[in-house]
């Protein structure tokens, strides 16, 4: 499975005043998830699959107070609650697309993002998830295992390229474990790969390498 990321560009800022306190709450909303379309990294998500993946994510996250985002690129799949600055309250679709809203909370990131904000600075929103991912008909298709981490990362200059999250994020694969429900494992695919190593203790040996490398990259 892949850690998978989608840099969407398209929202807006909405304020609402407290009734009670008087205090102005900030909100982002736009389109979280795109589906049946080919995007511009080249994935498609089949509407089905977004659709069956949003359904449990509003379930048991969103409904119980739990679908938190990050501000920046996360190098992994687990939520860091250090880094939390918004918590998405909805996710609903308008044809094979989501829209979503979060509130921006008062975490240091949080208040990182209101100020930004507040001085004009164009953000956007990147979806994290994990999954596989198929090669059909000059795409890579999502496959139906997909799991979203978050609906909505916030991140910065959303216009420039993503090399580093290409990079990065998506050279490093993570083995979800389902009797532990967590991720157990990170190696370096495209380099493990190209290694040919047969011993399975040589491949072990190498990941823990790979894994090094990672982290003296940081």
């Amino acid at each position: 499975m892949k850690l998978i990321t989608e840099i969407n560009e398209s929202v807006e800022y909405i304020f609402e005043e407290d009734e009670k306190t008087g205090k102005k709450n900030y909100f982002i909303e736009g389109v979280f998830m795109q589906g049946d379309i080919k995007n511009r990294n080249g994935r498609m998500y089949p509407g089905k699959v977004l659709a069956k993946e949003a359904t449990r994510y509003d379930k048991e996250y969103i409904q119980k107070n739990k679908a938190y985002g990050e501000l920046g690129h996360p190098q992994g799949p687990t939520i860091n609650l250090e880094r939390v600055s918004h918590m998405i309250k909805s996710l609903k679709p308008s044809g094979a697309n989501f829209i979503g809203k979060a509130k921006i909370l008062d975490t240091p990131y949080g208040n990182i993002v209101k100020n930004l904000i507040d001085e004009g600075a164009q953000l956007g929103v990147s979806s994290r998830g994990m999954g596989t991912i198929r090669e059909r008909g000059g795409m890579q298709e999502v496959q139906s295992d997909f799991m979203l981490s978050t609906a909505a990362d916030i991140v910065a200059d959303p216009s420039a390229p993503e090399a580093f999250v290409n990079g990065v994020m998506e050279g490093v694969e993570w083995v979800y474990d389902a009797a532990a429900k967590n991720y157990r494992t990170m190696l370096i695919v495209d380099e493990v790969k190209t290694v040919g190593i047969k011993s399975a203790r040589k491949l072990q040996e190498q990941k823990v390498a790979m894994f090094e490398k990672f982290l003296n990259n940081l």
